[in-house]
């Protein structure tokens, strides 16, 4: 199975990478059978919506490897900062640029510096995982005090929270892998 991590925070300071990176890495080490990268949305400079891009041929040349990407993905999982009660902006606009997710996977991971972890940014998420025809895993993964969890190396730092992180990869690849089964 092919799975794309969308790291969503624009700023180049990002800490919420760091749980993305962390995702990555252990999806390989404990579930190397699945193809697992990141998109990073301060990698692609995609503008405000003027083209849903279609396929792969149809996207602009500097959007075919996001466009490839996009398309082979079966699962997601979105990495958020919390903004304003929302998730980022740069997340909404990345999946309008693309076709209806349908029947895929998504995963939903929120993280802050503060003691809420982005939590109020996973309703509008359970919202929009439908309206792009994908199925959300209700296990969320929220990560209150990031930088006290992850260090600028992607590390995990506390020990007691690696449970939270089995349980949340799990269940998201339980509902992926069932999903793709059909």
């Amino acid at each position: 199975m092919n799975i794309e991590i969308v790291s969503g925070s624009p700023r180049a300071a990002s800490v919420t990478v760091r749980i993305a990176k962390y995702l990555q890495n252990y999806l390989g080490q404990h579930h190397s059978n699945h193809s697992v990268g990141i998109i990073d949305v301060r990698e692609w400079k995609l503008g405000q919506l003027q083209t849903v891009f279609n396929s792969v041929t149809t996207a602009p040349d500097e959007f075919k490897p996001l466009a490839e990407k996009m398309f082979s993905a079966d699962a997601f999982i979105i990495v958020t900062p919390e903004y304003n009660g929302s998730f980022s902006s740069e997340i909404k606009n990345l999946f309008d640029h693309f076709p209806k997710q349908a029947r895929k996977a998504f995963g939903l991971c929120t993280a802050s510096v503060g003691a809420l972890g982005g939590a109020r940014g996973t309703q509008p998420l359970l919202l929009y995982v439908p309206a792009l025809f994908g199925v959300a895993s209700p296990n969320l993964l929220i990560v209150p005090f990031i930088d006290k969890k992850f260090n600028d190396q992607n590390e995990l730092i506390d020990a007691a929270f690696e449970k939270q992180i089995h349980v949340f990869v799990s269940e998201f690849l339980w509902l992926a892998e069932s999903l793709v089964a059909r």
